[in-house]
């Protein structure tokens, strides 16, 4: 059912289905028609506006240090249990990531502090595929565990990543376990024999023994281009319009990056048929409620305020200025495409109607002279 929801929203999102209006330019009169956005979260048309409004509320947390992007991701045999239990495994996902990025932190042997993280889950490869995984921004560095002071990680160093790999499976495979015993889990098609415990353990088996890859990037040039990278993770769905190349009534052709290839070959280019296209972006339709972005540890909740204020005060850093230009509603109409003059709405038309026509020429006269 949320499948169906999701690509109703799309396909009607801006267009007669939702209503709309019509903008009219206050200086040459040019004229078009606005329809209403679906604004559903799963809508590649409607997440650059939430993903600037979110980056503007969290420009206010970032701090005057370097930031490291950390990623852990689900093995495959794990992705297909996560399948069929969305809302349990991502959730799993999460909570085992972030705890092991915080104990690890914690360790005196090792940061031996409590760390800053913004967690957002990823469902998707390149490909469109099923790939969980998460993303996580974290500040290079946190505040000692007395709270005296500010511990800097190392310039090009966080946390050792086959460290974070071994706590990381630990956990999550020992709480996968323990949600199968407690007949959370739910199993369909070729996966239903491992509804008996003993099979579901002979699957795991394979699973333990594996590294579980945890990737980390050398830290960003500086806190704005933390802002500048996070708008391309927070607020994306399976794929972004840019990507798309053609498609027709059979075909969509896009790019996607096959990160088995190196250098200029890493970029690709894939048709698929229109219905297993859809197929693969319908994979990434989260539960209903469902964040896909979270935070954790410094960031987390309402201690989050007091926690920036610490760190600020640890760093002797000055806390941003207020921005008094958020006081006035912003104008987020397009300008005019004739002369770059401000748009004003001059009809609104309900859901399934089309607007009146412009003025003719005889009518504007009439409405001038009066």
């Amino acid at each position: 059912m949320s499948q169906l929801k999701v690509m109703s929203a799309v396909e009607h999102c801006r267009t007669a289905a939702l209503a709309g209006h019509v903008e009219a330019c206050e200086d040459c009169g040019e004229w078009r028609i606005a329809y209403n956005s679906c604004r559903n979260r799963h809508c590649p048309k409607c997440q650059g506006a939430a993903a600037r409004t979110w980056l503007a509320e969290r420009e206010a947390d970032l701090l005057p240090v370097g930031y490291f992007h950390v990623v852990f991701t689900l093995p495959a045999e794990v992705a297909a249990i996560a399948f069929h239990n969305k809302v349990l495994v991502y959730d799993l996902l999460f909570r085992a990531a972030s705890e092991t990025m915080l104990t690890i932190a914690a360790d005196p042997k090792h940061l031996g502090a409590r760390i800053g993280i913004t967690a957002v889950l990823h469902t998707w490869g390149s490909a469109m595929t099923h790939h969980p995984h998460v993303h996580m921004i974290v500040p290079g560095g946190g505040i000692a565990l007395d709270g005296s002071r500010w511990i800097a990680s190392r310039p090009a160093f966080l946390l050792p990543v086959r460290v974070l790999g071994k706590l990381f499976r630990r956990l999550f495979l020992t709480r996968l376990l323990q949600l199968h015993d407690t007949g959370r889990l739910a199993f369909f098609g070729s996966a239903a024999p491992l509804a008996d415990r003993r099979a579901f353990v002979r699957y795991l088996s394979s699973v333990r023994r594996k590294r579980w890859i945890v990737y980390a990037k050398p830290p960003f040039a500086g806190p704005e281009a933390v802002l500048t990278y996070l708008s391309r993770y927070t607020h994306r769905v399976a794929i972004s319009n840019s990507r798309l190349i053609a498609f027709d009534k059979t075909d969509v052709t896009f790019r996607y990056k096959d990160y088995r290839r190196d250098g200029c070959n890493r970029q690709q280019v894939m048709t698929l048929a229109v219905d297993e296209f859809i197929r693969r972006f319908l994979l990434h339709v989260l539960p209903r409620g469902f964040h896909r972005i979270r935070h954790y540890g410094l960031l987390a909740g309402s201690s989050r305020k007091t926690s920036i204020a610490r760190a600020r005060e640890l760093l002797n850093a000055v806390p941003p200025p207020p921005d008094e230009a958020n006081d006035e509603p912003t104008d987020i109409r397009p300008p005019c495409p004739c002369c770059g003059g401000r748009m004003i709405v001059i009809e609104v038309f309900k859901r399934w109607r089309q607007p009146r026509g412009p003025p003719d020429e005889a009518t504007t006269n009439r409405e001038s002279a009066s």
